[in-house]
């Protein structure tokens, strides 16, 4: 398991074990209200940290507005305008997120790291693979996973000269190989905590797979302390999508789902009723494993180790626990009966 140094991040602490989901606010900066409204809608949804876009001056108005709403951390986004920085710092910003490749000067570096000392606010290096410095993209001629992390060690050296080290490190690309191989590689560098994604992934379907196969392959190796599913969607399904990996990984709680793919002895709408379940067991907070199977033959059998399911039958359904049947029902009432069982456990 990688070692990471401890990052605290308002109330909470990166590193210490728990992965936690982000998401970033897509209102037009300059409408307040709405940025608030989705703050709190995201928090609602489960979000446990939550990135804002800075503009302009303008939109630092956007922070108060927001903290004064919701308790979730406020992250910053900050891009080319070291002075809006050190303006998020003043309005009580928890965490500030800076891309190397155009935030400019060494001493705009200093006064930004100089401030969230003062203040004790991290900040958070966000490498992109879209805008890398040129003297990187000179050297590796185009976007590397070595080129993403020698821009991040590079701001790191940089931020540790001006006596910083409370760093949260992101290495971006919409390859997914690419983001990969840039975070396995850096991992091996340093100890600060990462925060994953697969930067502009796509649409909630696209965006999910690539989000899934890259975000789930670096934490099943143990790398990563923070996740966004990035989706050209809303930013709830970014937050239920991280859940999702989350809890497929068994790094989270609540209901994991197995069900099969159906075939010609299936007799019941399987299809349409695993649906129902998975919407229906959404907001059960349990640790457990629900089947919803086809038939007996890969019911109680092939599901054993679900802690309960039903198995479709003609035109009926029976409830299992474990590999014994309990009863059986009509497929109108098997989705009713399945979830007063699920209450028992």
């Amino acid at each position: 398991m990688r070692k990471v140094k401890p990052v605290n991040l308002k109330d909470i602490t990166l590193g210490n074990g728990k992965i936690y989901v982000q998401s970033m606010l897509n209102v037009i900066s300059t409408d307040i209200a709405g940025n608030v409204a989705q703050a709190k809608a995201l928090e609602k949804a489960g979000c446990e940290i939550i990135r804002v876009s800075i503009p302009d001056a303008a939109a630092l108005d956007l922070i108060p507005a927001i903290k004064s709403e919701v308790s979730a951390p406020l992250v910053a986004d900050i891009h080319f305008d070291y002075r809006l920085a050190l303006g998020a710092a003043e309005r009580g910003i928890d965490k500030i997120r800076i891309n190397p490749g155009n935030i400019g000067s060494r001493e705009r570096v200093k006064a930004v790291a100089d401030e969230c000392r003062r203040r004790g606010i991290p900040i958070r290096i966000g490498v992109n693979s879209g805008s890398l410095e040129k003297s990187i993209l000179e050297k590796y001629g185009s976007p590397t996973a070595e080129a993403l992390c020698e821009s991040a060690m590079a701001e790191i050296a940089e931020l540790e000269r001006c006596d910083f080290d409370d760093i949260v490190i992101s290495l971006k690309s919409s390859d997914v190989k690419r983001t990969v191989d840039a975070y396995r590689l850096i991992s091996q560098k340093t100890s600060y905590p990462l925060h994953l994604g697969v930067t502009e992934a796509g649409t909630y379907k696209m965006g999910l797979i690539k989000s899934a196969i890259g975000i789930g392959s670096l934490l099943a190796d143990g790398i990563g302390e923070t996740i966004r599913v990035s989706l050209t969607d809303d930013p709830v399904r970014e937050v239920e999508a991280g859940f999702d990996i989350l809890r497929v990984l068994g790094l989270t709680g609540g209901v994991k789902i197995v069900s099969c793919p159906t075939c010609g002895r299936t007799k019941i709408d399987l299809i349409g009723l695993a649906h129902k379940v998975e919407e229906a067991v959404k907001g059960i907070d349990k640790n457990i494993t629900v089947a919803v199977m086809g038939c007996v033959v890969n019911g109680p059998g092939e599901a054993r180790e679900a802690d309960i399911g039903l198995a479709g039958g003609d035109g009926c359904a029976v409830i299992f626990k474990k590999d014994q049947i309990i009863g059986k029902f009509s497929e109108e009432d098997a989705l009713t009966a399945l979830l007063s069982e699920i209450d028992k456990l």
